[in-house]
């Protein structure tokens, strides 16, 4: 008898690890596969399964979760641009995703995710108010472009949406316990900002999960955030420029850097660009760099960006997405951020864009 229980708690056991994933692809790409791919501590991507899709265009998948709960990508194709689809699984989970396949001219695509369950729950309140903010940002930008004199309202208008956004996303952690989306919704919390929030994701993620490597590593990574905060000497970095050579960002001490983490896939980066412009040709014959970080994977969408937005001053990359280099000893788990040195090398400043970038430079060389 004792052996039949065993047998029934192992049984019970596997199956609450299990997971399921039904998928529907409104488009094919013909002799294509859509993939499931894992995402490790480091950011790293490893892909782990594959299906072609039925004739009714739907694929799925079945496993054991990885670490006792983990990120997943949903890989549409494996096209140059994919569409990917980002699901946290737990164990015991079966969600339907349908999803567009491919992505359009823009590079933009939809998908919905269905499945009673915490992170598909708190994934999709954080998604609605990311796309809300960025609808507004989208509004925002229009109108500056038919009436520039309209700025100044605006930022104020940025800033009151933004703490919004904010405090909305802050009162969803608690009601997410020490589920894995409350480490992804970290993403959405600026950390100049918002340390102590992070702190206290931390700790509780710590205490309820202290052996799970995403935790480990999130607890690591914000000790070492206070290595990047305000007065403290800005870390090494040196990767490879478009042209071939690395540059070192301390070789560029005398002036007054702004280091700005984007990248080509990047929207917010590239409708942030047009200001970024502006801001370098006002100052950068006043002792201004801007050295570019950019968190790409293919090098010719990286170029084409920086052709595309004429965006003339230094550039570097290693092209590992978010295992950059750069990134990694920043601390970056959202873009655009940037980061301003002084000529030191010190980090006077984070997270500077749009007018409050300018505001700030113009103060900073007056004084001067």
């Amino acid at each position: 008898m004792r052996l039949i229980w065993i047998i029934l708690f192992i049984s019970t056991a596997l199956r609450a690890q299990n997971f399921e994933l039904h998928i529907e692809a409104k488009t094919v790409v013909p002799g294509k596969k859509i993939y499931l791919e894992y995402i490790n501590e480091t950011g790293k991507i490893v892909k782990i399964d594959s299906a072609s899709p039925s004739v009714q265009r739907k694929v799925t998948f079945k496993g054991l979760v990885k670490d006792q709960g983990a990120f997943y990508l949903v890989n549409f194709f494996d096209t140059p641009k994919p569409q990917k689809v980002l699901v946290i699984l737990e164990g015991g989970e079966s969600i339907d995703i349908v999803a567009d396949g491919i992505n359009d001219e823009d590079g933009k695509s939809a998908f919905t995710l269905k499945g009673d369950y915490p992170n598909v729950k708190f994934m999709l309140e954080l998604m609605a108010i990311s796309k809300e903010m960025e609808a507004k940002v989208r509004k925002w930008n229009q109108e500056i472009q038919v009436d520039p004199k309209q700025e100044k309202r605006i930022q104020a208008e940025f800033t009151q949406a933004q703490a919004a956004s904010t405090a909305k996303i802050k009162a969803l952690i608690p009601q997410m316990g020490s589920h894995l989306v409350a480490l992804w919704a970290t993403n959405f919390l600026p950390a100049e900002k918002e340390m102590a929030s992070l702190l206290e994701i931390a700790d509780r993620l710590g205490k309820a999960r202290p052996t799970h490597p995403q935790v480990q590593q999130f607890v690591h990574n914000l000790e070492r955030l206070q290595d990047v905060n305000e007065g403290a000497m800005a870390p090494e970095i040196n990767l490879a420029t478009p042209e071939g050579p690395s540059l070192a960002l301390s070789s560029l001490r005398g002036k007054y850097v702004l280091i700005d983490f984007w990248a080509s896939w990047c929207g917010p980066c590239r409708r942030e660009n047009p200001n970024v412009v502006k801001t370098y040709a006002n100052y950068k014959d006043k002792g201004f760099e801007i050295y570019g970080v950019s968190l790409d994977q293919n090098r010719e969408a990286w170029l084409k960006a920086i052709e595309t937005d004429k965006l003339v001053w230094k550039h570097v990359s290693d092209l590992q997405y978010w295992s950059s280099a750069g990134a990694q000893a920043y601390q970056v788990n959202s873009i655009p951020q940037t980061f301003l040195l002084d000529p030191a090398g010190r980090i006077i400043a984070k997270g500077l864009r749009g007018a409050a970038l300018d505001q700030y430079l113009a103060q900073l060389f007056e004084t001067k």
